[in-house]
């Protein structure tokens, strides 16, 4: 039996690849080339993906506010460092 964290992991995952299938944000689908071009494995990159949307997630949940597409991108662009490594 899986636990709570491994479910919403791999919930974040397949939201990732579910905007790579739709092209939507493009960020996703230009974030996922880069990571891949500069050497990461295609599953780590999604992965990765998948934290900076967690960020965005778990805000979210936590003071019930909006989506912040502006921050995820960012978060995007910041790859392969990791959203909270540079958070103060």
């Amino acid at each position: 039996m899986q636990n709570e964290d491994t479910m919403t992991g791999e919930m974040l995952v397949e939201t990732v690849k579910n905007q790579l299938e739709d092209g939507n944000p493009v960020k996703v689908k230009e974030t996922l080339m880069r990571l891949v071009m500069t050497g990461t494995p295609r599953d780590e990159a999604i992965e990765m993906m998948a934290c900076a949307l967690s960020v965005e997630v778990f805000d979210v949940a936590k003071n019930e506010g909006s989506f912040d597409l502006k921050r995820y991108s960012e978060n995007l662009d910041a790859l392969p460092d990791m959203p909270w490594d540079f958070e103060e």
